[in-house]
């Protein structure tokens, strides 16, 4: 288990907080790498109370994400094997049904963001082929990634758009918000490491996107390791959490061999900056923030990221 005085303030006052599917499934999944195994069982057993008929895990009121709610896979399975009780594998089974064979897309097979239009997020990088890959269907995972890649990816700036409306053919929003390019490198990381060896090609090419995106996002760190909101606009404010997530995705990427021993300066100084955030309560502070993600605050997502952080961090030594 990964932890301190200051983890545990975090993880206390992560688990304090009200969350939606995309939270409760980040959280778990900080648990999981942070070693958590009853708290992740907790997290998981919720997920699947708050289970929709289609198979959406963690669903508040009438929330309309599709894939926001897959990131609560890879606890749900983590529950089964670690219990043994059947529910979580059923529960489990029925998300991936619903992404596999239910789910909107749009024209190039990307799974849709949300229930209600075609439309792709950066953020699904994180939630749905994660879950995918390690439920087994390795290659649909690595097809998710390409689809949303080949809708979002600015090849001139390496960085990603954050939304695409695929019925009208144009970006709800072109900006390259910093959180969402943290969200597919967290969700790149957890891709390519579920990829088995006979996949090589597949995990070379992803771990180039990878580097692509970290060197895209290196471009616009600030002085004091932070960066803003929509990375390459310095009129927006400035924010914690896509600090933690890129250093998660470097500190992984580099204990793996993926991601050049270089980015640790970059990843160090995010890390300090970020620890410089926590509170005395816990809370890690000046993130983009609940519950609209426009300005800046607290979310569940600084938490589990802060946890990722850290744990990647000892892990690689």
């Amino acid at each position: 288990m990964v932890g301190n005085d200051k983890v545990d303030k975090v993880k206390r006052a992560m688990l304090s907080m009200q969350r939606f599917s995309w939270e409760q499934g980040v959280a778990a999944q900080a648990l999981i790498e942070s070693g958590y195994i009853e708290e992740v069982v907790l997290l998981a057993h919720d997920a699947c109370v708050r289970q929709t008929e289609e198979g959406r895990l963690g669903i508040m009121a009438s929330e309309p994400a599709v894939t926001d709610p897959a990131s609560n896979g890879e606890a749900v399975l983590f529950a089964w094997k670690h219990t043994n009780d059947e529910k979580y594998k059923i529960a489990a089974d029925r998300m991936l049904n619903y992404l596999l064979n239910e789910a909107p897309r749009t024209r190039n097979g990307a799974i849709s963001h949300m229930n209600f239009a075609n439309q792709v997020w950066v953020d699904s990088f994180y939630m749905a082929p994660p879950f995918i890959a390690v439920a087994g269907h390795v290659e649909e995972a690595v097809r998710q990634v390409e689809a949303y890649r080949e809708l979002l990816w600015n090849a001139e700036k390496k960085l990603f758009s954050h939304m695409w409306d695929d019925d009208n053919e144009r970006f709800i929003r072109n900006a390259y918000w910093g959180v969402g390019n943290g969200w597919a490198a967290a969700g790149l990381i957890r891709v390519i490491r579920t990829l088995p060896d006979t996949m090589a090609e597949s995990k070379q090419r992803l771990i180039g996107y990878l580097n692509e995106l970290i060197e895209g996002c290196l471009t616009y760190q600030r002085e004091d390791g932070l960066f803003y909101d929509v990375l390459d606009d310095s009129t927006t404010f400035v924010e914690t959490n896509v600090a933690q997530m890129l250093a998660y995705a470097i500190y992984s990427g580099v204990k793996e061999g993926w991601l050049r021993e270089e980015y640790l300066a970059n990843a160090d100084k995010m890390r300090a900056a970020a620890n410089n955030k926590v509170d005395s309560y816990g809370i890690v502070q000046g993130v983009c923030g609940s519950p609209n993600f426009n300005q800046v605050g607290t979310a569940t997502e600084g938490q589990a990221f802060y946890m990722l952080m850290e744990t990647a961090k000892q892990k690689l030594g």
